[in-house]
């Protein structure tokens, strides 16, 4: 099995424009901020102190979110690819079983997640240290990577439980769009959750990427918000994190980072669940073609 991760990190990684097509929806939120929302959001909260700063680690969370969604999607790209082609009925030949194919699949896009949302963290924190002169703590970073891990994994479920529908290599692209597009809304980065209609809301917390989101929100800003929030009423920072998505409520009740997790993990069971049914439809029909 470790031949093939190797294989498939080979093969996602010598492919530079696959890269970079897998990391759009995060470049497109990234540009999408410092274009247009930026400024409107700085508008709406000009009684905040230092609100850029604030505004900064909030965007690269829910970026981290997206970047966790579609490079995940991008790497697991390789299955469908490998499914079609008849290399997955080959390599099912060998004395790898097929359930260590499929985990191959899986450590890969893992593997791949962990290092692009950490490469999308580096880039926009040495962006936003070089503009708008804020801190890239060091001492955050275990924490970063540890909610890193966490999202690759539950996008890798998801993303497989997702193209287990997917049979053409051409599908791909149409999916990738759908997925990069929706990531942004889903992780509220190209909007706050706030500002959208109550019925959207609601749509949103019964998806992992508001909690996935909330957690990196959670982590990159705590200590900004109460350097901002200090001398404010509570009133306003209970307002700000809700309406901007750094804490989830759900119902009367505002979720904790803990919470948050345990959500994740949930999400993640029933992903599982629904990936080991698939999974068994889809070792018959590969091994039907051998």
């Amino acid at each position: 099995m470790k031949g093939l991760i190797t294989r498939n990190l080979k093969i996602y990684f010598s492919d530079k424009s696959g890269i970079f097509f897998s990391l759009m929806g995060a470049m497109i939120s990234f540009v999408l901020y410092l274009i247009f929302l930026s400024q409107n959001m700085i508008q709406s909260w000009n009684s905040v102190p230092d609100t850029k700063l604030l505004l900064d680690s909030w965007l690269i969370g829910g970026t981290m979110t997206v970047t966790a969604i579609t490079t995940t999607l991008s790497s697991l790209s390789l299955m469908v690819q490998d499914r079609e082609s008849n290399v997955l009925a080959d390599l099912s030949l060998t004395d790898v079983s097929f359930l260590g194919i499929q985990f191959s699949y899986l450590i890969t896009a893992m593997i791949v997640g962990v290092i692009m949302q950490l490469v999308m963290y580096l880039m926009m924190g040495v962006y936003f240290m070089i503009v708008d002169k804020s801190n890239l703590s060091i001492a955050i970073l275990p924490q970063v990577v540890g909610i890193a891990i966490l999202s690759s994994f539950i996008w890798t479920l998801f993303n497989l439980l997702l193209l287990s529908f997917v049979k053409k290599v051409d599908t791909l692209g149409k999916v990738g769009t759908i997925v990069g597009t929706a990531s942004g809304f889903l992780a509220g980065v190209y909007m706050p959750i706030g500002v959208l209609p109550k019925a959207v809301q609601e749509v949103m917390k019964y998806t992992p990427a508001l909690y996935n989101t909330a957690m990196y929100r959670d982590v990159l800003m705590k200590s900004q918000l109460h350097q901002s929030f200090k001398n404010l009423p509570t009133a306003i920072s209970t307002e700000f994190k809700e309406t901007m998505g750094i804490s989830v409520k759900f119902g009367s009740q505002v979720l904790t980072i803990q919470q948050d997790v345990l959500i994740i993990a949930g999400f993640a069971v029933v992903i599982s669940l629904l990936a080991i049914l698939i999974s068994n439809f889809s070792r018959r029909v590969v091994i039907s073609k051998v």
